[in-house]
């Protein structure tokens, strides 16, 4: 299939919707961390979910990704 649209591309928006999907399953592979809160964005030209995490301590920290399609190339 190729990718008529960039911005952003449905497999990016696709991706990044698998991440918020997935939260619980990669909260079991961050050691001593659990995820509080997150908070995507999906509809700008990269999208973007920013994961909110808590440590063993209590301290709080912050993951941003960003789904980046590079241009298909046909």
């Amino acid at each position: 299939m190729k990718t008529t649209a960039y911005n952003p591309s449905p497999l990016e928006v696709d991706f990044a919707n698998s991440l918020v999907i997935l939260q619980k399953e990669i909260e079991k592979h961050l050691q001593d961390n659990k995820i509080v809160n997150i908070e995507p964005n999906l509809t700008r030209d990269n999208p973007m979910i920013k994961f909110n995490l808590v440590d063993k301590d209590g301290d709080p920290h912050e993951i941003v990704v960003r789904i980046v399609q590079i241009p298909d190339k046909f």
